[in-house]
């Protein structure tokens, strides 16, 4: 130890006293002295002005590190040295690199420095440094929470800052650090919206998420009193349309009730942050179209979300990763708001290249959008997905077909049916899936079903996997009265194997055994006690423990309890059917698009969205000064410049847009009475609308045909409803028939784009006499035109409604006249003929309010106020069908009675007869092939040879117009069904020799299906 000294000796200097002692040699032994002092030397040259003490002093402490010293008291003082110089450097990019560096370091001794670098940083000329110093703020949180109120500070400066450079970094750090003060967002809330265009995609993200939350707490529920909404506060003021029809004298009633329904008006900055995120929906970057999707789902009124779904179609074009996420949130969305995704069932059609996750995600949104009109589309993709080579996609895709039988009752048997073919499946997972769904079904309708269960019953020597092997277990056990013969033996064959078969087996056949011992105890008593001695020994502790249980319960012993007695009730009872649910049913209390949603568990750091306040805040917080950068005249020209891609369909007149909205207004009032009036198709109305058709008169709203005019909507609601007012009655019926071959004008919706819609159905096109004889002239066959279009050929006679014995002395047929109804193309025309054979008058007949399945649709006939003893009467009356041949029920009352009646169509009338030509005919056909073509063999009897009979058959069937054929052995029918106006083509071969060959083309696979059947049966009758 003695060398130390002498070695400093040597190689060292001497110092006078009070100066700092320097070695000659970095490494010499001076310079490691454990001496605290030494450091407190090395502290005051590095803060000497002179840059040679400095660097000495930098030498000298990576010579103790080299020698593994302890230095880090000396940390702080270097970081300064070397940070502060870097952030004062006049070069932006250095000073916030140098900031980036200082915020890394992830040592506490440091945070001082730290927090004077952000304060300084926070203040700099250049938004880029500010941006850093936005970022800074998380990591010095992280490293001391301490920190908070100082960092607070210079969020609420940084919020402050105009640029778009730094608002995503700066609320990102808010979110961070203190997303409970919700006060340093009121008074930049606006900016906000208004600068969120322009801010970079990580940051519109950001902002998005946080005003989400922001607007959970200012505003009010859009959802509440929705039939209410009323988003101008000036129409409470004017009064609605229906008010103004009750007259004067109900001023008084109306003005006391609007107090007690407080209508819901929509806050201005409510409306700025919906209208200012809309246009992102067209961003290219993924996460901001799914940012601002949650935003409108969880904000937005019910009638206006729909304008999310294109985007969230469009993503499905993206990586399968992209896809996933969209998925997962449409799955949620589509549960809650279904009609807004159904115009792009087809964009959820599952392609062979897809992943296993994606099939899966896609199968549960198209089971989710399944309903009655629709459900044969899907069940035909259903039967493609069977084949599929994926196991876990077919497992999935059956379950989704027990799903759509269990929520739509019409299509039970035929997905019934479709499972039980599959039990002969050669797979045996596709056989044991199949045999869970059935299980489940049976549940539903166990008596209408017993041959199922037989069946199943016969598949237990041959399916091996356990939960199949345990569900037809459970089904002979619970329906054992169904199959009295088959369960014993059933129970039998399951006692032999029963030391082999799986734990979930073993549990149900000692549940058969006990059900089959309290209802058949002659045939089975022995097999009972066999099966319980087996299970008393087996190796799981369940099993034991059932049997044990068991045994006590139903074996009747000198010291049984009071449980044995009601045996029967407790392994017999009634038990309900499962619901089959979708896994995203409760998924929604999640926000949409975090992690927390797709994981459906909260995931650290995830932040509740409130619920919606009881009462608004005071709207007044939000209130600042207008900036210079935001004054009128910019803000003007760049709403000119914009108007045309980001207009507003809503037609809000806010106090943010007072002078543009009103300038609008006046525009669209001069185009509204320049242009002709037209009747919106049930195709372009939204849900609301299309509700209030049935009891309201139809309104002729105008519309332009510029981008200007097609902005405000909403604002030409009052011109163009009050033009509609001034339009008398007998105007409406000119207009009506006209309207038909008038060039539908569509102009963008209430959500800026239309969602693609099926083309709304024109009505036969009337073709005048000289025409058709034009037209014989043209076909190369030798028998005439006849076309139905001309007198359209009656359907099926008149039916019975209401026989009189019934009706007592009420006497209702019907018949469906294949007239256009004149208040709505879509509905057909049933012709009601009312007969009083009673001898006192019957007064007051009317259709009470109508229980009617989803999707069906009645028009009411004028109340007939009398009808006399021996008089007739005949009214017309509208049902929309909605393409399908389900009941109608309705009820027809009269003063003092009321009668329950139904009508239900036939196939052919769901359909209005189509003029083409014949290459048109072949064009539309070609489009119609595969699983929508229908073809079927039959042999026409001699007397149903020429064209005439056959004509008058097919066209009695179905009201279907004939299409020119240049083949004399060759019949062609065209029509379109009235709801949804989907194409229906007919072809008749009749060759001379040989059967004929019938061919239906149409989209629709069930109204194909349905009518070959009615058309083979006409012809062969």
């Amino acid at each position: 130890m003695s060398a130390a000294p002498a070695y400093g000796e040597d190689k060292g200097g001497s110092a006078g006293p009070g100066e700092p002692e320097y070695g000659h040699d970095p490494a010499s032994g001076g310079i490691f002295s454990s001496d605290y002092k030494r450091h407190d030397d090395l502290k005051e040259m590095l803060d000497t002005n002179k840059d040679s003490l400095k660097l000495e002093a930098m030498k000298r402490i990576v010579a103790m590190i080299a020698r593994g010293k302890n230095a880090s008291d000396l940390f702080p003082a270097v970081v300064k040295n070397v940070a502060c110089k870097n952030i004062e450097d006049p070069n932006q990019l250095i000073r916030a690199s140098a900031l980036r560096v200082l915020s890394s370091i992830r040592v506490p001794i440091i945070v001082p420095i730290m927090m004077l670098a952000i304060k300084e940083a926070a203040s700099d000329m250049s938004p880029y440094v500010r941006k850093t110093a936005a970022h800074a703020i998380p990591k010095l949180y992280s490293l001391d929470s301490d920190q908070k109120d100082q960092l607070i500070e210079v969020i609420e400066k940084l919020l402050a800052d105009k640029t778009t450079l730094v608002a995503g970094s700066v609320v990102m750090a808010f979110e961070e650090v203190c997303p409970e003060r919700i006060d340093l967002i009121h008074k930049n809330y606006r900016k906000l919206c208004n600068l969120l265009i322009d801010v970079e995609e990580w940051g519109q993200v950001v902002i998005i998420s946080m005003l989400t939350r922001y607007a959970r707490t200012q505003f009010l529920s859009p959802t509440q009193n929705e039939s209410l909404l009323e988003e101008n506060p000036e129409k409470a003021f004017y009064g609605s349309e229906e008010d103004e029809a009750k007259g004067p004298g109900s001023e008084e009633a109306t003005t006391a009730a609007l107090p007690a329904r407080k209508p819901y008006v929509m806050d201005p900055d409510h409306r700025l942050l919906l209208r200012n995120t809309k246009p992102l929906l067209q961003s290219r970057s993924a996460a901001v179209v799914m940012a601002v999707a949650q935003l409108y789902f969880h904000l937005a009124p019910k009638a206006e979300v729909g304008v999310i779904a294109k985007a969230l179609v469009r993503l499905l074009r993206s990586h399968s990763e992209v896809q996933y996420v969209v998925l997962q949130n449409v799955a949620t969305m589509s549960i809650k708001r279904r009609g807004m995704f159904e115009p792009y069932l087809k964009s959820f059609y599952i392609r062979s290249t897809d992943p296993t996750q994606i099939k899966i995600l896609k199968l549960e949104v198209l089971t989710n959008l399944a309903n009655e009109t629709n459900i044969p589309t899907v069940l035909r993709e259903f039967q493609t997905y069977i084949r599929s080579m994926d196991k876990d996609f077919v497992a999935a895709t059956i379950q989704a077909i027990g799903r759509c039988a269990t929520n739509i009752g019409r299509v039970r048997d035929t997905c019934l049916n479709g499972l039980v073919q599959l039990l002969s499946n050669r797979d045996e997972l596709v056989v044991a899936e199949s045999v869970v769904v059935i299980k489940k079904l049976l549940q539903m309708q166990p008596a209408q079903h017993g041959e199922i269960i037989k069946h199943l019953a016969k598949l237990t020597d041959n399916i091996q996997v356990p939960m199949a092997r345990a569900s037809i277990l459970w089904l002979i056990g619970e329906y054992c009265e169904h199959v009295p013969k088959i369960a014993p033996d059933v129970l039998r064959k399951m006692a032999k194997s029963f030391t082999a078969e799986e734990d979930i087996v073993k549990l149900q056949v000692i549940n058969l055994a006990a059900k089959l011992y309290l209802t058949n105890s002659k045939q089975t008593k022995l097999l009972t006690q066999y099966v319980l001695s087996l299970a008393k020994y087996d190796q799981n502790y369940d099993i034991r423990d059932r049997a044990r249980f068991t045994r006590q319960l139903i074996v009747p012993s000198e010291q049984g309890g009071a449980l044995s007695r009601h045996a029967k009730k407790l392994f017999l009872a009634p038990k309900p059917a499962p619901v089959l649910e979708s896994s995203f049913k409760d998924r929604d209390h999640f926000q949409l698009g975090s992690l927390s949603h797709l994981l459906n568990a909260k995931a650290t750091g995830y932040q509740e969205l409130p619920d919606w306040p009881e009462e608004a805040p005071d709207p007044s917080v939000r209130n600042v000064e207008v900036p210079e950068w935001t004054k009128c005249s910019n803000r003007e020209k760049r709403k000119e410049k914009e108007k045309p891609f980001y207009s507003d369909s809503e037609g809000e007149s806010g106090p943010t847009e007072s002078a543009d909205s009103g300038e609008e207004i006046g525009r669209a009032g001069i185009l509204c009475s320049c242009l002709p009036t037209c009747p919106l198709s049930s195709s372009e109305q939204s849900e609301e609308e299309s509700g209030k058709r049935k009891m309201k008169k139809r309104k002729k709203v105008a519309e332009g045909q510029g981008e200007g005019s097609s902005s405000d909507e909403g604002s030409d609601s009052s011109s163009s409803s009050s033009e509609s007012e001034r339009t008398s009655d007998t105007e409406e019926e000119q207009v009506e028939p006209d309207s038909w071959r008038k060039k539908t004008v569509r102009t963008l919706g209430r959500e800026g784009v239309t969602p693609p819609s099926v083309q709304p159905v024109s009505p036969p096109t009337i073709v005048s006499t000289s025409l058709a004889t034009d037209l014989e002239g043209l076909t190369l066959t030798d028998s005439p035109l006849v076309p139905s279009l001309l007198s359209p050929v009656s359907g099926v006679g008149r039916q019975e409604l209401l026989h009189r014995v019934a009706g007592e002395g009420l006497a209702v047929d019907y018949t469906f006249s294949r007239q256009p109804f004149s208040g709505d193309p879509h509905m057909v025309s049933v012709h009601i003929h009312f007969s009083n054979s009673s001898e006192t008058p019957i007064k007051g007949l009317h259709v009470g309010t109508p229980k009617l399945p989803p999707g069906i649709s009645i028009q009411e006939f004028p109340e007939i106020e009398s009808l006399a003893p021996g008089e007739s009467a005949t009214a017309v009356m509208g049902i929309n069908f909605c393409d399908s041949t389900q009941v109608a029920n309705f009820q027809l009352c009269t003063q003092t009675r009321q009668f329950y009646v139904s009508i239900q169509p036939p196939v052919g009338e769901l359909m209005a007869p189509v003029f083409m030509s014949e290459n048109e005919f072949k064009k539309e056909q070609g489009k119609l092939t595969g699983m929508s073509e229908i073809t079927e063999k039959l042999t026409l009897p001699d007397t149903c040879r020429s064209d005439h009979i056959v004509v008058q058959k097919v066209t009695t069937v179905a009201n279907l117009g004939r299409v020119p054929c240049g083949t004399s052995d060759e019949y062609r029918f065209a029509g379109r069904t009235l709801t949804s106006g989907s194409l229906v083509l007919l072809t008749l071969d009749a060759r001379p020799t040989g059967a004929a060959q019938l061919t239906v083309n149409s989209e629709k696979m069930v109204i194909g299906t349905m009518l070959v059947k009615d058309v083979v049966q006409a012809l062969t009758q």
